[in-house]
């Protein structure tokens, strides 16, 4: 069941990864022609508005895989000291402090929707809604707290670290 809901985590957090490289190739590209046009006296109108907003499906799009391929900062200065038993207790605690802040990041973010949908807040120049990014946003932190969760239940539950594990193969990196 566990390998079930893995698969399909893995797919959900890949789509928003991929939402996060669309977000990326977009930004690129706007970049370039605001570059190339103010290279030219015609700088792209509204570049700063959509450079801003695409920077949060970018960043937050990838944040699920950072976590499934382990990227986020791990300090391991006493992990030699400490027993093996306290280090997976320390992996699992950690897998689920960051899906609450993960969680509270979406909760927090989705009562500032609520606010930008009350007063239609937009941005400055193109009057894009806030609200729409703001919502994305706490849709990928819900992502990335789940994949959080998952990963905490995989420890706990068979001592499986996703993030040390090559899919491909199915052994230890």
């Amino acid at each position: 069941m566990l390998a079930i809901i893995r698969k399909l985590a893995d797919g959900i957090i890949s789509l928003s990864a991929a939402l996060g490289a669309l977000g990326l190739i977009f930004e690129v590209i706007i970049i370039l022609a605001d570059v190339i046009g103010r290279a030219l006296g015609s700088p792209l109108y509204g570049s700063q508005d959509i450079v801003t907003m695409t920077m949060v499906i970018l960043l937050f799009g990838a944040m699920a895989l950072c976590d499934r391929q382990g990227g986020h900062i791990a300090v391991d200065l006493f992990e030699r000291s400490y027993p093996v038993m306290l280090n997976h207790l320390i992996d699992i605690f950690s897998a689920l402090l960051g899906a609450v802040i993960f969680v509270g990041i979406a909760y927090a973010v989705n009562e500032s929707a609520k606010i930008s949908t009350m007063l239609n807040l937009s941005t400055n120049l193109l009057l894009i809604p806030k609200a729409w990014f703001q919502n994305g946003l706490s849709i990928f932190a819900l992502i990335t707290a789940a994949g959080m969760t998952l990963r905490a239940i995989e420890l706990a539950l068979s001592g499986r670290d996703v993030r040390k594990v090559d899919t491909d193969k199915g052994d230890a990196a």
